[in-house]
């Protein structure tokens, strides 16, 4: 039992001393250059900061994302049924349009709660 293990064990172990290698060797080879006042300000994109970095975002741009990310990962369970399609039948094909619809309904009422909404 443990031997199917021994694969997993060994990459996991090569992953982390590669990154940890990776860490101490940018610390010997990495450059290292005078810290000054005008490399220690924060870069952005050649423009000066006219505000602070710890600015509030608007709660519509975390809205926004997180259902992004909730109706992606909803429609990733959509391939695997496309993939077993013939094997799971007319069973399988009413619980797709059920899940589908559910996930109608709740896009709907995102929409009709205005959480896609910028204003």
């Amino acid at each position: 039992m443990i031997d199917s293990y021994i694969p997993l064990i060994i990459m996991v172990s090569v992953g982390f001393l590669f990154g940890l290698s990776n860490i101490v060797l940018a610390q010997f080879l990495g450059p290292r250059k005078n810290k000054t006042k005008v490399k220690l300000e924060p870069y952005e994109c050649g423009i000066e900061p006219t505000t602070s970095a710890r600015e509030r975002f608007s709660i519509k741009f975390y809205m926004t994302a997180m259902l992004f990310i909730l109706f992606d990962i909803e429609i990733v369970f959509m391939y695997p049924w496309a993939i077993q399609f013939k094997e799971l039948g007319m069973v399988g094909f009413i619980a797709m349009n059920l899940f589908m619809i559910l996930l109608f309904a709740g896009f709907i009422y995102v929409i009709k709660k205005g959480a896609l909404q910028w204003r």
